[in-house]
Formats: C-alpha cells, structure tokens, sequence
C-alpha cells in the first residue's frame, strides 16, 4: 500500500495455478480445465482452447482441445508467456500433442512444427528467439519433444549462445507449416508440458521453519505484545493518498472473535487529534521485523467501492509518525526505505488483487507491481504470500505464484529491500467511497512469517599431521575452524564448506638403549657395536608418524686371560671378578676376587667379570704345573691330597697359618679350626666326595687357598 499520492492499475494477463510458490510452477494445459496456462493468444491466427476432439481416438481421448486456425496471415501462431524466465540448464524439454488434417491444408507446406523460445518483454521478441523444427505426419495424432540441450536448434542471432545457457526466454511460441505465407492450416493441439519448474531455483532459500505468526485465538483486544495501533495523523490532519478515515486503536475497529482477526472499516463521525472525520478503521504495525523469508497471511476481503485493504511491509528504518519502530529506528523516510504490498484490493474494482514495490527507483510510483484476475476475495478465505530473499520477490496467491520482482543489477535505488522490514495489516477508506457505505470488515485468519531453518553446515572435517593444503590453495600447520571455501554445486549454487582441521603432531624421540654384546631392535636388526644413526618411523597415538632414533651403547667384555705359570689375569681392566674352579661345576673360589689369581693347584680355572651390568665368563684354563701340594710354598704342607678321609696339614717358616676354613664347592663355611702350633688333621669322612677349598689365615689375614678332593 503505497504511501504516495499517486497508484496505477495494471492488469497482468498471466496466471499460473496451483503449484506451490516453494516447489516451483509447472507449465502445462490439458485444455480441460487442468492446466497451468492461462495466456494463450494468437499472431494470425484464430484459437479456441476449449475446442471439441474432432479426432478422439485410443491416442487422445480428450474430450477438449486447442484448436490452431491458421487463416492465411503471413506469421500465424499461438503463444503464451511465463511470469518467471524459464531456466534451460537442467530443465530443457517442451512436448505435445498434435493433429493436422490433411483436408485442412492450402497450398504447399511442408508439414512441420516449429516451438520457439522468445524474450516476450522486448519490443521485437523475435530477435531473440531460439526454435526446434519437428516434422508431422498427416491425419494422425502424434507426440512430439523439442528438446533444446540434444535437438538441433536455430537462433535468430547466429551469435547468440546455445539457449540451454541462456535465461531471458519467458515466451513459447508454436507455429505449423512455417510463416512468410499465406496458406491456410487447421491443427490441434493437446497436452502440452514443460518438464521443469518455473518460480523457483534450487539456489534458493527454503522458507520452513515458522519464526512468528498469530493465529488470533484468543477474543478480545488484538495481542498488544504482537501489534501496535498507528493512530497518529501523519500530517495532523490526514493520511496519505487523500484517505479520509481515523485509525482508531477501539474494538469497534479492530478486534479477535471467533480464531479470526477483524479489522472494520465504518461509516461514523469520529473526532481525534484536532480534527473530526466521517469514517473510522485499524492500522496495525507489527512488532517483529524481519530480513528475509515468506510472509502468509489468510483472509477475507471488504466490499464496496472505495475501500482499500492492504497486506503489506515497510522497513522499520521508516520515518513515519506515529509508527511503532520509528522512534527507535527511524533513520529513512519513504520511498528509501523500501514498501512491499503483498496485497492490495480496491472495491472499485472487486474482482482484482495487485502486489507491488515502491523504491526510490520508481520515485514510490506502483511501476514495478503484478496482479490476478479473482471474482471470490470477499466471500472465500484466501493466502496471500510473499517470499524475499536476497535475488527476488515473489507473490502468490494460495501457492499459485503470478508476479516476481528481480531487478538486475541490484543498487539501493531499485533494491532497498536489504533490511528489516515489519507488516502491516489496515484498510484505508478512498475519497470515492460509495456514499451508502456503512461498514465492512477484513477477516484474517492468521499472520505468519517463515524463515530458513538453521542451515545444515558443509563441514569439511579434516585431520592432518603437521600441514594440511586445503581446497582453498591454503597450506595449514595449526588447527583451524573458521576458514570457508565457496564452490559451485551442480545446479550452479554456491555451495559454502566450513573447514573443521585438527592438525596433529608427528614426534621425534630418542631411545636410548645400553646392551651386553649385541641388541636387536625396532627395526629388527642386531647391532653389537654403539649406534646413533639407526632411525624407525612408527605411528603415535595421535595417528601421525613417531620418528624414533637410536642411541645404543653396546658394552662388551674382555674374557680373555693371561696366563704365566700357574697365575691367571683377565685382561679386562675395572671389573668385579669372582674366580672359579671349573672341575667343581665352576664352583666360586672364595677370597679370590682380585684382576689376578694364582692357582696353588692344578685344575681348570675360569673367571666371571661383571662390568656396567654385563656379566661374562671366560675359557676354563688349565694349570697342569702344579701339582696338588704336599709341600706349598715351604710353608703349608696337605696331604694325603686327594684324599679318602683325613688330610693332614704342616705349615712351617716365619708365617705359620694358624687358621683353616673349609668351603664346599657352593662356597658354603663348612669347617674351621685354630691350629697352635701350625699343625692339624681335619676329617673329610662325614662330607661328600668332591672338591673343597681350604683357605689359611695367619693372625687374620688370608695367606693362600688350596683345592682339596674328596674321593
């Protein structure tokens, strides 16, 4: 409802049925009342679209058909137009029906079908057509498919692109046996379809999830938490476009009764702000505005010349006295801020309802507008709807989509529409009103307003090690969730992906190992000298590669011996050795635990060295050059050696042992006696064959330690 002084009426020919505006429009007509086209006209050439079958048969049984009666002009055809450009891309194929009797035809004519595609909005349509020629077979009924992506085709403009790229065709026209001729042609023409949708685009918006509405359930007052009453005059004086009524927020005006909304325009004096006037009614401002989505509101019209009821929006940027969001958001007068009528009726012409735009383009003039032919607005409920998104605007009436607004390119002067806007509800009472007047209401049964569901997010969940290159030509070496790549989906939308990274780390660790004489590892090899340089790529816990370098110390040990006489020496320098007997199951020699030893008789002798947690036992050497003594070094004197049951022992010169322990192979004390005078006898009778050790102290300090055996 325009805000200007001026409006104009135009009446839009076009009206597509009963497809809802969200799933698109078919395009269609079975000539039997089931069809989508109501525009159907003639360029020389008579038609009838509810014409007699004059050949019912098993290939058509319908009753109605068009008739084409070609009487002799020079470009005879039939033609209808679309409210909303057909898109070729996917969609691409038109078929019909069609019979041409051979009794009907003058002249020489070739006997084909030509479909083309025009711009229907130019001065000279022609220019821009694009056309699929088909052949006919005489006194038969026939399908026929132009195809525009597989068919060959011909453009008017040898330059133009092929049509399946194109989007400005909004007219399909069929023309039988050619033109430049005068010959007559009488064709029918049954079923024609389009196997696409017209009215939408898979680009766009899903308006489904309700975000507010009112379904005026409760009576009474209207619910003042969801609308205001605009009272004020704007002037102090009047409305705008010479209206003559008083909005008034009383019940006698506006008021919910019955789950519906009644708003009542009246015949009465009623006197407000200064100023008294004859006619009373109810404008009200909603109090949620909103950017984007699909407004349905379901009503009832008024009657009688001069009333002027109205469904529409206007940014709540508006400057506008007395609005409800202009002492809070008013910066933008009018038309700046942008209207959208999403319906207006005029009781001056009652069968007829209009949307429109009013923008600074149109300097606020109904310029850019679409309108329906309806007979039944006062006495059926219908669905006014309008859905807005960021390329378009578009109306329909009980889903039935009959105008849509998309300038190209877009400026705030032809497309304000960037903001949010709020919804007014109001009849407005004409400076024509019929005298006899006395009132009439709108009856709303709800107001609602959809938006697009939370969108489902394109997430490109990834993880990577270390670095990831993502689509966007970005290489990434640390989590990431904000950056976005937009790509084009199949159907030519933008399709945005979200990038969820999560970089993980590859690790390096050293294993630092310490072995005796060999150690085989990770890897499966066996090292026996040190390594630093030996590396093995596992995976960690995280998924990434785990780099382990070896640090290997291999220790090893000298168990080599020297031997001089009857005295041993390991060659291994810095140990701990523990000597031992190997004629008695390497029993160890207790005491003996020196670099060197000295064998006092003979046997095979070996030593265990222990050195940096490695243990290692040499060769057993023999010491065959001594001889198990009678006589040791002079001093100490055993026998009988080896023995059955006593040995004897005499120790004699300056350091007589006076002390005697006897070890049994595990090393275990099993005897020990004082000797006075150095001399004594020790029996072996209650100990097992084998060989023992008897270790000699003088005053407590070890002297010597023979082997002894036990037969």
């Amino acid at each position: 409802m325009s805000n200007s002084h001026l409006f104009t009426l135009t009446l839009l020919a076009i009206m597509l049925n009963n497809v809802p505006t969200a799933l698109g429009q078919a395009v269609h007509d079975n000539f039997e009342g089931a069809g989508t086209i109501s525009s159907w006209a003639g360029d020389d050439c008579n038609l009838n679209t509810s014409f007699s079958n004059p050949f019912v048969n098993a290939a058509n049984p319908s009753a109605t058909v068009l008739e084409y009666n070609d009487y002799g002009g020079q470009y005879g055809n039939v033609r209808f137009d679309v409210v909303t450009n057909f898109n070729l891309s996917i969609n691409r194929t038109f078929s019909l029906q069609i019979y041409v009797p051979a009794s009907s035809i003058s002249g020489s004519q070739p006997n084909q079908v030509s479909l083309k595609l025009q711009d229907g909005t130019l001065g000279s349509p022609w220019t821009t057509q694009s056309e699929i020629i088909k052949p006919i077979v005489l006194d038969q009924w026939q399908t026929l498919n132009f195809d525009f992506g597989t068919d060959p085709f011909q453009n008017f403009d040898p330059g133009s692109i092929d049509p399946v790229y194109r989007t400005d065709f909004n007219r399909v026209l069929i023309q039988v046996n050619g033109e430049n001729n005068n010959d007559l042609v009488i064709a029918y023409i049954d079923d024609f379809n389009y196997d696409g949708l017209l009215g939408s685009s898979p680009c766009d918006p899903i308006f489904n999830q309700l975000v507010w509405s009112d379904e005026f359930d409760t009576a009474g007052s209207i619910d003042s938490t969801k609308w205001h009453h605009q009272t004020q005059l704007p002037d102090g004086v009047s409305w705008y476009n010479s209206e003559v009524q008083h909005y008034t927020d009383r019940t006698d005006n506006s008021f919910v009764d019955s789950g519906y909304l009644h708003i009542i325009a009246k015949k009465e004096i009623f006197t407000d702000q200064g100023q008294t006037k004859n006619y009373t009614s109810a404008r009200l401002n909603s109090k949620f505005a909103f950017t984007h989505g699909r407004v349905e509101v379901r009503a009832k019209l008024p009657t009688s010349s001069g009333t002027w009821p109205a469904i529409w929006m206007l940014g709540k940027n508006i400057i506008e006295p007395g609005g409800y969001w202009t002492a809070s958001h008013g910066t933008t007068g009018w038309p700046a801020c942008g209207e959208i009528d999403i319906m207006e009726h005029w009781g001056t012409n009652q069968n007829y309802i209009q949307s429109a735009l009013h923008t600074p383009s149109s300097f606020g003039a109904t310029v850019n507008h679409g309108g329906l032919a309806m007979s039944d607005v006062s006495n059926t409920f219908h669905t006014y709807a309008m859905e807005w998104n960021s390329e378009s605007i578009r109306f329909s009436v009980d889903s039935n989509l009959f105008y849509v607004y998309a300038p190209d390119p877009k400026d705030m002067s032809n497309w304000p529409f960037v903001a949010d806007q709020y919804i007014l509800l109001n009849i407005a009472i004409q400076n024509i009103i019929d005298p006899a007047f006395i009132e009439s209401p709108m009856i709303i049964d709800f107001v609602r307003v959809y938006q697009e569901s939370a969108a489902t997010v394109n997430s490109d969940t990834i993880e990577a090690c270390d670095s990831y290159t993502w689509i966007d030509g970005n290489n990434y070496t640390a989590n990431n969730s904000t950056a976005t790549h937009t790509m084009i989906s199949a159907e030519g939308c933008d399709s945005v992906i979200n990038l969820e990274l999560t970089i993980n780390n590859s690790s390096t660790f050293e294993d630092i190992q310490e072995a005796c004489e060999t150690y085989t590892w990770i890897d499966g090899i066996t090292y026996s000298t040190n390594n630093n340089t030996a590396t093995q790529i596992l995976t960690n816990s995280v998924g990434c590669d785990s780099v382990v370098n070896l640090n290997l110390t291999i220790n090893t040990i000298n168990d080599t011996l020297t031997q001089i006489g009857n005295t041993l020496t390991s060659n291994q320098i810095g140990a701990i050795y523990q000597w031992l007997y190997c004629d008695s199951s390497f029993s160890i020699i207790v005491g003996e635990n020196a670099q060197t030893f000295t064998a006092n008789t003979s046997g095979n002798y070996a030593v265990e060295i222990i050195l940096n947690g490695c243990k290692d036992t040499s060769d057993c050497i023999t010491i065959s050059s001594v001889n198990l003594p009678e006589v040791l070094n002079d001093r100490i004197k055993i026998y009988p050696n080896p023995t059955s049951s006593i040995i004897h022992i005499n120790t004699t010169g300056n350091s007589k042992a006076n002390e005697v322990h006897l070890f049994d192979s595990a090393g275990r004390l099993i005897f020990n006696a004082f000797f006075e005078s150095g001399n004594g006898i020790i029996d072996l009778n209650p100990y097992p064959s084998g060989v023992y050790q008897l270790h000699f102290y003088h005053e407590g300090k070890h002297i010597t330690v023979v082997p002894v055996s036990k037969l």
